[in-house]
């Protein structure tokens, strides 16, 4: 019995699934526009990830707004010109793509990267 249950341990999938790290989160996004979805909203926003970690961000509302990112406590973090509050997420791989978290509150939004999708980012306002 204990051998079964110990074979039951090793053969279940693990809870915990590790964060991206900033290298991998980097070598994933850097050159792209990456569009993601949430349960509620399927054009949740899109994002253009830009050489040096700096960022252009929409939600198809035709304003951007330029910032950076950076790793801060094993999360992607970003902080947009005139918003001093950081939005920071929980990033993980998977095999479609992207999943994140957004930490900030508990019971944060979650959302998904569109794997296929190649939206345009459309700035009808460059002043952030």
């Amino acid at each position: 019995m204990r051998s079964f249950l110990l074979l039951l341990c090793l053969a279940s999938p693990a809870v915990a699934q590790d964060t991206m790290s900033a290298e991998e989160f980097d070598a994933h996004v850097t050159g792209r526009t990456i569009t993601y979805r949430s349960a509620a909203n399927p054009e949740y926003g899109v994002e253009r990830y830009l050489t040096g970690r700096r960022v252009m961000w929409s939600r198809f509302d035709g304003i951007c707004q330029y910032g950076v990112w950076y790793e801060s406590k094993g999360n992607i973090c970003f902080r947009y010109d005139h918003d001093p509050e950081p939005k920071c997420w929980a990033v993980f791989h998977e095999p479609g793509g992207m999943r994140s978290v957004f930490v900030n509150r508990p019971g944060g939004t979650e959302i998904w990267e569109y794997p296929d999708r190649n939206d345009a980012l459309i700035c009808n306002d460059l002043s952030s």
